[in-house]
């Protein structure tokens, strides 16, 4: 029963697994909106996860990143859109960062 509830996701949202093999503490799982699966950064993450695993996976998705970098590229993600959880939207200049001032290890070639 506890393994069964462990695999649900909300409906709109998709379960990934996030890390790179050489990572201490292995793969972690998210759940993300499907909606960001349009944003350019993660369809540049799923072509690499697609080179990598090839289409034949089960389970959820795998995405070759390390979490701190995947966590950094959903904030990303989040503020661009708008969808933070906030109840409003905001627009600060000062807090969006050009792409080129990120420092990625593992997937930010892909930003």
């Amino acid at each position: 029963m506890q393994e069964e509830k462990k695999t649900k996701v909300k409906k709109g949202w998709l379960a990934v697994q996030v890390g790179l093999e050489d990572e201490d503490g292995g793969f972690q799982r998210f759940s993300i909106p499907i909606s960001y699966l349009y944003h350019p950064s993660l369809q540049r993450l799923l072509d690499k996860s697609r080179e990598i695993y090839g289409y034949n996976t089960t389970g959820p998705l795998i995405l070759p990143c390390s979490v701190e970098d995947f966590l950094h590229l959903r904030w990303r993600i989040e503020k661009e859109t708008g969808n933070h959880g906030g109840r409003g939207h905001h627009h600060h200049s000062r807090n969006h960062l050009p792409a080129a001032a990120l420092s990625f290890h593992s997937c930010g070639h892909l930003i």
